[in-house]
């Protein structure tokens, strides 16, 4: 394996010598000359983010003129909350059902024995 070492860093060196001014790495920046004051202007790319705006959405764009009952503008409410706590656009079926368990269903058959 030593030998093997050993012609990595032959090739190594190789390259490098073939390298018009050598290994650029270890040199400092030649964009700023020596003596040269540095900017000291106002720093334009590191801007700050922009506050989020709340945008109006609708709940359901395709069925807007529908006239919905109390308990389905509830529900849509409820998973437009989750979307936007969560961060996920397009929760799994897993998270509907802990948003409908959120807002107090159960299945009739457990309802009935409690």
């Amino acid at each position: 394996m030593v030998h093997g070492t050993n012609r990595i860093e032959e090739v190594e060196r190789r390259i490098q010598n073939q390298r018009i001014g050598g290994d650029r790495r270890n040199k400092p920046d030649r964009r700023v000359a020596e003596g040269e004051a540095k900017y000291v202007g106002e720093e334009r790319r590191a801007a700050p983010r922009r506050a989020k705006v709340e945008r109006r959405r609708l709940i359901d764009p395709t069925t807007c003129e529908r006239d919905y009952s109390g308990d389905e503008v509830e529900f849509m409410k409820a998973m437009d909350d989750y979307k936007r706590k969560s961060g996920r656009m397009f929760p799994t079926w897993s998270e509907v059902l802990e948003v409908v368990r959120g807002l107090g269903y159960v299945k009739p058959e457990l309802a009935a024995a409690n």
